[in-house]
């Protein structure tokens, strides 16, 4: 297809095509501040790695740990605007996205994928031989993902595995060799994700249902969704502690996972199936400090340990 605005098919009518950008509207679509989720985690591995090896912070490579990170998330991003704009046309609250509305083409969003894969694979390439060669791994289920709410019930799950690759990929960019932790911690991001996810969609229930998109809330209700989220965050509680106790982390990665528990313990009080008001402030505010707080607390753990500047 082209990039014209597409059609909504029995709901609102759509914004009307506005006109069509270059960077900066790319850049929308991809939604690139919301790299916060993500790189902080990344940062945790990359840093701790660094402390196991010579303690010291390795700057060049932390560049380029961010870089294919950014590069990675963006191509995500872009991919799963792409192959969900038909959707995103049928749903009132997406309905505004810029390949829905024209702002970006097609042909530009797959540019922008392409160059995004393409940084992606030069950093990994810069980085170590282990990172190229799994580097097509990591792709794969960024391209899947988007598809998964056409064929199961559980996409969260599928988001959570591809977000569970970046903390592991970035351990592997310092050490070039695998780690039993980063996975802990890789699973710990993967569950967190899949769970605020399940928060998320509860809003597209009602459009959801009526245009066969899948989903948790879709499928078993509102409430079940947001139990399902309590004991995926239940279970990142543990992994973390579990990371915490097998890399030996100090007093302040101990105060950062209780002030993570706080946040996710907000986050479930003020989201309720009847009230979905401060969804929102769950889903953006609330896991973007999540992932800002242990990272701070994180590198104060490893400064006070002995990591060099």
């Amino acid at each position: 297809m082209s990039g014209e605005a597409i059609p909504v098919e029995g709901g609102a009518n759509p914004p009307a095509p506005r006109v069509r950008g270059g960077v900066s509207a790319f850049l929308r679509l991809v939604m690139i501040e919301h790299s916060v989720f993500a790189l902080p985690f990344a940062y945790i591995a990359s840093l701790t790695a660094m402390y196991q090896w010579d303690r010291t912070i390795h700057w060049g490579r932390l560049l380029l740990v961010t870089v294919a990170m950014v590069g990675l998330r963006t191509f995500a991003m872009a991919a799963n605007r792409i192959i969900d704009r038909e959707i995103d046309a049928r749903n009132p609250r997406t309905a505004g996205r810029e390949l829905v509305t024209g702002a970006v083409s097609v042909k530009s969003a797959w540019t922008g994928a392409l160059i995004a894969v393409v940084v992606f694979l030069a950093a990994a390439a810069l980085l170590n031989p282990l990172c190229l060669a799994l580097a097509p791994v990591a792709v794969i289920p960024m391209v899947v993902y988007p598809y998964g709410k056409r064929f199961t019930n559980f996409p969260h799950a599928i988001l959570g595995l591809a977000q569970a690759i970046g903390p592991v990929g970035a351990w592997i960019a310092i050490s070039g060799s695998w780690s039993w932790d980063a996975v802990i911690l890789g699973l710990a991001v993967g569950v967190w994700i899949g769970g605020f996810d399940l928060i998320f969609g509860c809003q597209d229930v009602q459009a959801d249902r009526a245009h066969g998109v899948k989903s948790v809330p879709a499928r078993f209700g509102i409430p079940a969704a947001l139990h399902g989220a309590r004991a995926c965050h239940a279970v990142t509680t543990a992994l973390l502690v579990w990371y915490a106790l097998a890399t030996d982390a100090g007093v302040c990665f101990w105060i950062g996972l209780v002030i993570v528990a706080g946040a996710f313990l907000y986050e479930h009080t003020i989201v309720r199936p009847h009230d979905l008001s401060r969804l929102n402030r769950a889903f953006f505010s609330v896991n973007g400090f999540i992932g800002i707080a242990l990272f701070v607390c994180a590198l104060a753990d490893l400064l006070v340990r002995g990591l060099t500047v």
